[in-house]
């Protein structure tokens, strides 16, 4: 990829990438271009145009900057092949990457959000215009996909994807967390969907759609260790009847990386994998990552996708799982949803999406309505940890809501062309 990324450079043709969101992961992102042969930025847009000049500047080279992105877009002086979607919006979000699809280029989703709301839409529209929908390949999901492909190419059978969480406060709000906030650069609603778990469920549930693993109870167990060695030892591996899952564990060192389990049976590979060091209990194996380095590996998907229309990732099994509503407090009817991610009354859990569809649960990201003046309200008393349904929730006629129910329209489809 080097090499290639070298020549492209050398015979001045770069991949030109544009670039909409620059909070600290876009800031990051266009720092990272710059540094990168073979890639340069087209734009950059943000509401904030001071963001956007914080980006330029780190980029080092002037380029274009938009306050609106929908301009940025439709600026048919300004061309790009791939569109870095950075922003935490997820109806806007999704409407940029049409409009680029639509333009050819290829999408990187830093928006892991509008990735599992609207990410097989999206996918299904590249499709028709012969480009790529790819997650980053930076974020804990993008680095589990390397890892994944790379440990059932040794022979392996993927037992468990797991992320290695820090710290973990199903019900976090945003007066616990304005100071933390500030201090890492990170927005409030960000952090609290860090915090709580939500944005956790969320990169799970896109592996397990685009892996065929699935959780093995709602939410997943999420046992605290010490040391991630300690994740061969915490799960009942045998109970999961040769079925992979995802998973996390809490707490452990090194901390903030990812890992994968894997199983092999051979007891000739097992003598080399002893000699090699390889964290076990036979037949199972550990393998992991002790970071994820985000804005650092976003060129790779960017690359991947320009080169070779290779996506990081993408929902290859469809809606296995979803990341569903629960209470983070007991609420009154007529309570207004300010924020369904990184909010103060919700959290999200992923789930197998046929079981809790069949409960009528409402996925966490239809409650985002940013940009909208009408909020969701619940219509109904819930108690604290409750699972919430559509029938709990008054939800406003979205541009969001819109686009997900095309998105259920393809995925009837596609589950009707494959039964």
């Amino acid at each position: 990829m080097l090499h290639e990324l070298k020549y492209l450079e050398k015979i001045k043709e770069p991949i030109k990438v544009g670039l909409i969101g620059a909070g600290a992961m876009g800031c990051g992102i266009a720092l990272q271009i710059g540094k990168t042969p073979g890639m340069e930025l087209a734009f950059i847009a943000d509401l904030n145009i001071e963001a956007a000049e914080k980006a330029q500047k780190l980029y080092g080279k002037k380029v274009p900057l938009y306050d609106n992105s929908d301009k940025a877009l439709d600026d048919t002086k300004i061309h790009y092949d791939v569109l870095v979607e950075s922003s935490n919006t997820i109806a806007a979000a999704a409407r940029y990457c049409l409009k680029a699809i639509e333009r050819k280029a290829h999408v990187v989703l830093m928006n892991a959000e509008v990735d599992l709301a609207l990410g097989h839409y999206l996918t299904a529209e590249a499709k028709k215009h012969g480009v790529v929908v790819t997650s980053d390949a930076g974020d804990q999901h993008g680095v589990l996909m390397r890892m994944i492909e790379e440990i059932e190419l040794w022979g392996f059978d993927i037992v468990q994807a797991g992320n290695m969480k820090g710290f973990l406060d199903r019900y976090a709000i945003a007066e616990q967390k304005k100071e933390i906030a500030k201090k890492l650069n990170l927005s409030l609603i960000q952090c609290i969907a860090y915090t709580d778990g939500t944005k956790l469920n969320i990169e799970m549930s896109l592996i397990a759609n685009a892996t065929n693993l699935i959780p093995f109870i709602p939410g997943m167990e999420g046992p605290k260790a010490t040391s991630v060695t300690e994740a061969l030892n915490l799960f009942n591996f045998d109970a999961y009847k040769n079925k992979g899952r995802i998973d996390y564990i809490l707490g452990a060192k090194p901390g903030g990386g990812v890992y994968v389990i894997g199983r092999c049976d051979d007891k000739v590979q097992a003598e080399y994998l002893n000699y090699y060091k390889v964290d076990s209990r036979h037949p199972y194996y550990l393998f992991y990552r002790p970071y994820h380095l985000c804005h650092l590996e976003t060129p790779r998907a960017i690359a991947l996708a320009a080169l070779w229309k290779k996506p990081v990732l993408t929902q290859t099994y469809g809606r296995l799982t979803d990341t569903f509503t629960h209470a983070k407090q007991a609420v009154t009817a007529g309570t207004i949803i300010d924020h369904g991610i990184g909010g103060d009354l919700t959290y999200g859990l992923v789930y197998e999406a046929a079981v809790a569809d069949k409960k009528g649960y409402l996925p966490v990201c239809l409650l985002d309505v940013e940009g909208h003046d009408t909020k969701p309200r619940f219509k109904h008393k819930l108690d604290k940890d409750q699972p919430i349904t559509w029938a709990d929730v008054e939800l406003p006629e979205t541009e969001l809501l819109r686009l997900y129910k095309i998105q259920e329209k393809i995925l009837a489809t596609q589950e009707k062309v494959t039964a």
